[in-house]
């Protein structure tokens, strides 16, 4: 079958879904815990509670909604609306759920139901949305394209999520709490939107090319749930999916550290305000949407792990920059801030864009060990193991302050506080970074063994008997970790 032509509007459409899906998340890293401790009275252990409570429900929905996903054709919906492009229909009357977490003044269990409700409704739509390059085009620097447009409009909602809070609070006031109400609201009409405009302008794969069959016949929940977990550590046993996983982590999880205090840092460690904590943000984010345009020519040019690693070098030297600027206490703050933000977010744009441009190739390297196509499969593994440890991240950050002697609500800190949130910002951000760092030592996806990976698929559909190439052989094992003869479903 011809592939379809993929024009702009079909990689605007594809792209713009991250306002929701990175948007949403820089929102929460970067606000929810200064909401929490600042406007709604909860402490550090609370918001800890919440984001535990939220991951272990999480554990389960993520994977079953990739599972269920992959096998969605099974049923009249899936037929009529997609497996995947279903999910993101769906999910569009359940977005205001963001905005109703900003509300200020409200119980410990409000705060509770809220966020957990919103993080399940991010996870089903988000799942199934990023599978849908994959579902595009096969073709390596297409789905190139797809990540890149992808993130920099995930980049453009974090100039938003930084930027806005700033200008809201200037307009109402530092201490109104409706500064974030009005954030909320505003994302979850863009979130609307943007999902809307995904349905209209994406496909899947005919079912035919999907290596799961329609006899399968509809699945019980009973059957999905049975199915669930074995799915989720299948997607472990690939090797190159590992290494990703690692990369992904050390560029994400850093960043959520990073987040997590960064505004505690600029108040209470440098003695700005909180609308210079937000102004700081949204230059960072401008300096990555300009890192990603930078980041897709290179990527095609030196590939994903050496680019990966001078990302993370520039992200390493501006945390070090902040530590510089903190001792050395200069008269002229905001001066001395730009360079050390903006170097962070040259680093932060290549950390944000190389694993997304990664993840879209994962599944052919599964393809190639089980035979079938689970883009949904993996995409459940990113979006939990993202969402756990990013909550746990968060969790940890507020327990090591309150452990510190950070005390909610107040107006400044203790010594002891402020050598906590440098403590987390220096090293707790460059131990992730040193960690993707050197997982990425040993990633040797690219071009050509992409290639060479597509190459090979399509010998073992044509059913071809010829034995592979050394070179063949020595890369397709390479990237899935398993012996050549055990592949295509033989393992």
């Amino acid at each position: 079958m011809q592939p379809r032509k993929i024009k702009l509007i079909n990689y605007l459409a594809y792209g713009s879904n991250d306002l929701f899906g990175a948007g949403a998340m820089a929102i929460i890293s970067g606000w929810i815990l200064y909401f929490y401790t600042t406007f709604c009275g909860l402490s550090a252990v609370q918001a800890t509670a919440i984001f535990a409570i939220a991951r272990l429900l999480d554990a389960v929905f993520s994977p079953l909604v990739g599972h269920l996903s992959d096998h969605f054709y099974t049923t009249k919906l899936g037929r009529k609306f997609g497996r995947r492009r279903f999910f993101v229909l769906a999910a569009i009357p359940l977005l205001p759920s963001f905005a109703i977490m900003w509300i200020s003044g409200q119980t410990f269990w409000f705060y509770l139901v809220t966020y957990v409700l919103f993080e399940l409704v991010y996870a089903f739509e988000l799942i199934p949305y990023e599978t849908l390059a994959a579902e595009m085009s096969k073709d390596y620097k297409v789905k190139a394209k797809f990540a890149g447009c992808r993130i920099l409009f995930a980049q453009t909602s974090a100039i938003m999520a930084g930027f806005l809070p700033a200008a809201i609070i200037n307009h109402l006031g530092k201490d109104s709490a409706d500064t974030f109400l009005y954030l909320g609201i505003g994302a979850a009409i863009t979130f609307m939107v943007t999902a809307g405009f995904v349905y209209l302008f994406t496909w899947e794969r005919p079912p035919g090319e999907t290596g799961i069959a329609a006899r399968e016949g509809k699945l019980s929940l009973w059957d999905s749930f049975k199915a669930l977990y074995a799915n989720l550590f299948s997607t472990l046993r690939i090797r190159a999916f590992r290494q990703h996983l690692g990369m992904y982590l050390g560029g994400y999880i850093s960043q959520d550290i990073f987040n997590g205090v960064f505004v505690f840092f600029v108040v209470f460690a440098l003695g700005a305000t909180t609308a210079d904590a937000g102004n700081f943000m949204g230059f960072m984010a401008f300096a990555q949407l300009a890192a990603v345009a930078g980041f897709i020519w290179l990527i095609l040019r030196i590939h994903p792990a050496p680019s990966y690693r001078l990302a993370v070098s520039f992200y390493a030297l501006a945390v070090l920059g902040f530590l510089a600027i903190y001792l050395i206490s200069p008269t002229d703050l905001l001066a001395w801030m730009m360079a050390p933000v903006l170097l962070a977010g040259l680093g932060r744009g290549g950390l944000n864009y190389i694993p997304w441009n990664i993840y879209n190739y994962m599944a052919d390297v599964d393809e190639i060990v089980t035979g079938k196509r689970r883009e949904g499969a993996f995409a459940g593994v990113m979006t939990f193991v993202r969402k756990t440890m990013q909550a746990a991240a968060i969790a940890m950050v507020g327990l090591i302050l309150e452990a510190g002697g950070f005390v909610s609500k107040a107006k400044t800190q203790s010594p002891e506080a402020i050598a906590t949130i440098l403590t987390v910002l220096v090293a707790g951000t460059l131990a992730l970074l040193v960690f993707g760092f050197v997982v990425s030592l040993r990633f040797r996806l690219n071009h050509r063994t992409h290639q060479i990976l597509m190459e090979e698929i399509e010998r073992f559909r044509a059913e071809d008997q010829a034995s592979p190439t050394p070179e063949h052989r020595a890369v397709v094992e390479d990237l899935t970790g398993w012996r050549y003869e055990r592949l295509w479903g033989r393992g």
